[in-house]
């Protein structure tokens, strides 16, 4: 998937999660990353490097956060947690 929109070779891509290599074998769920553990109030953290044309090594891994998630109100924490807001 990332190799259509990137035009990258999977070959050339290593994916992080939490800046952990993720392995090449196991789906994104076998690595703990569902809707259940990244979620809007609690993302996860994803990072993509590429190897170097040139130089055949990777490029160090740069996490830049675009965003922080505003707190999740009281009410739904509440309801998240699974007990009743009353």
């Amino acid at each position: 998937m990332i190799e259509g929109i990137t035009k990258v070779p999977v070959n050339d891509q290593r994916l992080f999660k939490d800046e952990q290599l993720m392995d090449d074998y196991k789906t994104m769920a076998e690595c703990n990353l569902t809707s259940n553990t990244a979620k809007a109030q609690s993302p996860a953290t994803i990072g993509l490097a590429f190897r170097n044309e040139k130089t055949g090594t990777f490029e160090p891994l740069e996490i830049i956060p675009y965003s922080t998630p505003p707190e999740l109100p009281d009410e739904l924490k509440t309801v998240e947690s699974g007990q009743n807001a009353e």
